[in-house]
């Protein structure tokens, strides 16, 4: 009760998590954190629009967050509808439609397909996120913010953090 009453006056949250709406992804508990730590945005497949850049650039911009975690997850069922090709109903369709380059990127990669997708896809999407201007950009080339790439593995609850390639 103590720690609501305190957040009513106001949020600093040290990190903005960008995961999966997967329920056996919640960013709290992965880094055993608790209310008002992480700003968190959850959408299938952890995929980026202006609606998520948006959130990201206010939380940086006006909360001062200087972390960005971009966060994919083993078994991720949006990569998987990717990977299977065809076209997807409805609204889904955009979410395979976002998450098609990074499993275009990795297609060719030795190993576990599903996996490295759900890699690249995080990956890409950190990139993204870092060269996307003029707020998140700037803020990285001030030194301001930071944003990795991360992977949680449902079946151990490890994170793996994960290379951002360069653009």
């Amino acid at each position: 009760m103590e720690r609501r009453t305190e957040l009513a006056k106001g949020q600093t949250p040290f990190a903005i998590v960008l995961t999966c709406a997967d329920s056996r992804v919640s960013p709290e508990l992965v880094f055993d954190q608790g209310l008002g730590d992480l700003f968190v945005i959850r959408n299938a497949g952890n995929v980026l629009d202006d609606h998520v850049l948006g959130s990201m650039e206010y939380a940086v911009d006006h909360l001062h967050v200087p972390l960005i975690v971009v966060l994919g997850h083993s078994q991720c069922g949006a990569v998987s509808a990717t990977l299977a090709g065809g076209h997807a109903p409805g609204h889904i369709q955009s979410i395979v439609d976002a998450i098609g380059p990074a499993v275009a990127e990795s297609q060719d990669l030795p190993g576990d397909k599903l996996d490295n997708a759900v890699r690249a896809n995080a990956e890409r999407n950190g990139s993204l996120v870092a060269h996307s201007g003029p707020i998140l950009e700037e803020a990285v080339k001030a030194g301001k913010l930071r944003v990795v790439a991360a992977r949680y593995d449902l079946a151990t609850g490890r994170v793996e953090f994960l290379k951002i390639p360069k653009e």
